[in-house]
């Protein structure tokens, strides 16, 4: 895979940290509870991390609950047949997960915030809601088209080329919102 340019990796790390962010579920209030987390809010896990690293603080709560995110998506995606034949939003094969990584370092070490540098859909320092969470991750006019099957929600088209239309069309696939991360996801090599 060659390189992937820079505000491509941006708007899937956007979309991963909101998704990231909104899952967590004990933080007060509660937000979607797809993960047992409190990493990001001032009155939870985000004070820890102020406390211990005062300039990457943003960076270091949102990267952590991001990790968790990954870790659940990879235990729901070995129930599966053939796991590194799908792409979700957050496993992308092992070239694009690099350098989702590397982008993200690159950012924790320039002294600049998430909302600054990201085109987060959401405003993470805000109080969450399910419908702004819902219209930021809906595509304006289109329904996402998949079907449930065992262990998460197939999207049904062809996969595109472009990795920022994969991501999109990803996050789209969470509504309707469920009690338990859906886990979209595309199956490579569909005819």
């Amino acid at each position: 895979m060659k390189n992937v340019a820079g505000s491509t990796l941006d708007a899937i790390l956007a979309l991963q940290l909101s998704v990231a962010w909104a899952g967590e579920g004990l933080c007060e209030p509660k937000r979607l509870d797809w993960w047992r987390t409190d990493l990001i809010d001032p009155a939870g896990g985000g004070y820890l991390f102020q406390e211990l690293l005062p300039k990457t603080y943003e960076w270091a709560s949102l990267e952590a609950v991001r990790s968790v995110a990954i870790a659940q998506d990879k235990q729901m995606r070995q129930s599966m047949a053939q796991p590194d034949q799908v792409r979700t939003l957050f496993f992308w094969g092992f070239a694009v997960d690099e350098q989702l990584s590397d982008r993200l370092l690159e950012h924790k070490r320039s002294g600049h915030s998430p909302a600054k540098v990201l085109p987060l859909p959401l405003d993470l320092e805000s109080q969450f809601t399910k419908a702004s969470f819902e219209e930021a991750m809906r595509i304006p006019n289109q329904l996402a088209d998949f079907h449930v099957v065992p262990g998460g929600r197939e999207i049904k088209s062809q996969i595109p080329e472009a990795l920022e239309l994969i991501a999109r069309n990803l996050t789209a696939a969470l509504l309707p919102l469920t009690d338990k991360y859906p886990l979209p996801f595309y199956r490579l090599g569909r005819a």
